[in-house]
C-alpha cells in the first residue's frame, strides 16, 4: 500500500517534471483536455463518442471543451451522414494550423530540455520504463512509421505467415512490393505498440481519386484478443472516409478467418473471389469492398 511518503515523492516528481520541460510556457499554457482534442482531431474527423472512448474523459467535460473549440473557431460539430444519432467533429482550417503551430512549439521546447541532458537516450527509457511500471498491462496506441518499421512489417509478414499458414517466401516478396511501392505523399500508415512494442501495422493507400485500398493488416500473437486488429482497421476507414475517399478496399484469402471476421464486423462485403494457387497453397483469393459515401 502507498504511503504518504509515496505521495509526496509523486507528486515532488509531478512538479520537477511540468518545469523541467517547460510544460507550463507556450502551446502547453492551453488547458490539457483542450489540447488532446485538438491532438485527436489533428488525425482526422471524428465521431464525439469515439473520442470521448480516446480521451477516456466525462462527457460533460468533453461538450465543454468542444463547445469552446467552436467559439474560438478551432473545430466545428456535424451530424453523422451515415447515422443522424452520431456527432462528428473535425478541425477547422484555423483549428489545423493552430494545432501545427502548437505542435511545432511542443518539439522545439523539448528538443532544446533534451539536447540539454548529457544522455538523452537514457532518460528516454526512464520514462518508457516508468510508463510500462503503472501500466503493466500497456496501453494500446497508435503512431506513424519510422526508420525500419516498413521492413519490420515485411519480416513479420514473412514470419507469420509461413509458421500460421505454410506461405513461402512468394509472400514475403509481395509485402515487400507493397513496401516499397509506399508513398508518403498519398499513402498513410500506422504502427500499434503495447507498452512501447511494436505489436501491429497496418496501411491505407491510394488507389485512385475515389478508392483507396487497405494492406497489410498485422497483429502479432500476443496481442490477439486485445482489439489491435480492430483499432487499426477502425483507423484507416476513419482516414480514408476523412480524406474524401467513395470506397475501401481489400485483398484477402478465404483461409484467413480471423481476419475476414474482422472485415465482416467493420462494415466489408464480400465482392470477388478467385480461386487461384499463391504462396505455395490452393485457396481463393478474395477482394472486399466498403462503401465510405454514396
Amino acid at each position: 500500500m502507498a504511503t504518504t511518503d509515496h505521495v509526496e515523492a509523486v507528486r515532488d516528481f509531478n512538479r520537477f517534471y511540468t518545469a523541467r520541460m517547460g510544460l507550463t510556457r507556450g502551446s502547453y499554457a492551453r488547458p490539457l483536455p483542450e489540447i488532446r482534442v485538438l491532438y485527436e482531431l489533428s488525425q482526422g474527423t471524428t465521431e464525439v463518442a469515439e473520442l470521448r472512448k480516446a480521451l477516456e474523459i466525462d462527457p460533460g467535460q468533453l461538450s465543454r471543451v468542444i463547445s469552446k473549440l467552436e467559439e474560438q473557431g478551432l473545430a466545428r460539430k456535424a451530424t453523422s451522414p451515415l447515422d443522424a444519432r452520431k456527432q462528428t467533429v473535425t478541425l477547422t482550417e484555423a483549428g489545423a494550423e493552430r494545432f501545427a503551430q502548437m505542435d511545432a512549439e511542443s518539439a522545439d521546447t523539448l528538443q532544446a530540455v533534451l539536447d540539454e541532458l548529457p544522455d538523452a537516450d537514457e532518460v528516454v527509457q526512464a520514462m518508457r520504463s516508468l510508463k510500462a511500471a503503472i501500466e503493466p498491462q500497456g496501453t494500446l496506441t497508435l503512431r506513424d512509421l519510422e526508420p525500419g518499421d516498413l521492413g519490420w512489417l515485411v519480416q513479420r509478414h514473412g514470419e507469420l505467415y509461413a509458421r500460421e499458414f505454410g506461405y513461402d517466401q512468394s509472400f514475403e516478396r509481395l509485402v515487400a512490393k507493397i513496401a516499397a511501392d509506399f508513398n508518403p505523399d498519398t499513402d498513410r500508415a500506422w504502427v500499434a505498440e503495447i507498452g512501447g512494442t511494436k505489436v501491429g501495422a497496418i496501411l491505407c493507400v491510394h488507389h485512385d481519386d475515389t478508392t483507396a485500398r487497405l494492406r497489410t493488416l498485422l497483429v502479432e500473437p500476443k496481442a490477439r484478443g486485445r482489439g489491435v486488429g480492430n483499432t487499426l482497421v477502425d483507423t484507416v476507414i476513419r482516414h480514408a472516409r476523412a480524406s474524401g475517399y467513395a470506397t475501401l478496399t481489400l485483398y484477402t484469402n478465404d483461409n484467413l478467418h480471423p481476419a475476414r471476421r474482422l472485415y465482416e464486423r467493420a462494415g466489408f462485403t464480400l465482392t470477388e473471389a478467385t480461386p487461384e494457387r499463391a504462396y505455395g497453397h490452393e485457396h481463393v483469393a478474395q477482394t472486399w469492398s466498403l462503401t465510405l459515401r454514396p
